[in-house]
C-alpha cells in the first residue's frame, strides 16, 4: 500500500466519523429538547396536583351517586358470593352492566381500590375474591 492510498483511507474514515459525530450532535440536541419538555410537563403536573390538594375538602368527596352505586353493586355481588372468584367482565355480566372495554376498565380500577382497602384479595392476575 502506498502513502496516497493510506491517506485516502484515513480521509474516508475521517469523513465517516465526522458525519457520525454530526448525527450524534443532532440526536443530543433532540433529546435535550425532549427532556426539557418532559421536565416542564412534570413541573406543571406537580403544580396542578398541589393546587388540587389545597382546594380539595379535607374529608374528601364521596363522589357522584352513580359511582357509589357501582361500588355498592360490586360489594353486594361479592357479599352474595363470598367464595367465588370473579374477573371484571364476569362481574359486569352478573350485574347486567355494560361489557364494553371502557366500562370494564373502570370496574378493574374499582376492584383494585377495593383490594387496596382490604375488602378483596387477588388469588390470581385479574381475579378478585372477597377477603375472608
Amino acid at each position: 500500500m502506498n502513502v496516497a492510498e493510506l491517506l485516502a483511507g484515513l480521509q474516508a474514515q475521517h469523513d465517516e466519523t465526522t458525519a457520525r459525530a454530526a448525527e450524534l450532535r443532532d440526536q443530543i440536541q433532540h433529546l435535550t429538547a425532549a427532556l426539557a419538555e418532559a421536565e416542564a410537563r412534570l413541573a406543571d403536573l406537580a403544580t396542578t396536583a398541589k393546587v388540587i390538594a389545597e382546594l380539595a375538602p379535607a374529608g374528601g368527596d364521596p363522589g357522584p351517586p352513580e359511582t357509589n352505586t357501582a361500588y355498592q353493586a360490586i360489594v353486594n355481588a361479592f357479599n352474595q358470593h363470598p367464595d367465588q372468584v370473579f374477573r371484571a367482565r364476569e362481574l359486569h355480566e352478573l350485574l347486567d352492566m355494560p361489557t364494553d372495554e371502557a366500562s370494564v376498565n373502570i370496574t378493574r380500577s374499582r376492584l383494585g381500590r377495593l383490594t387496596r382497602q382490604g375488602f378483596l384479595t387477588q388469588p390470581g392476575r385479574g381475579r378478585y375474591q372477597k377477603r375472608t
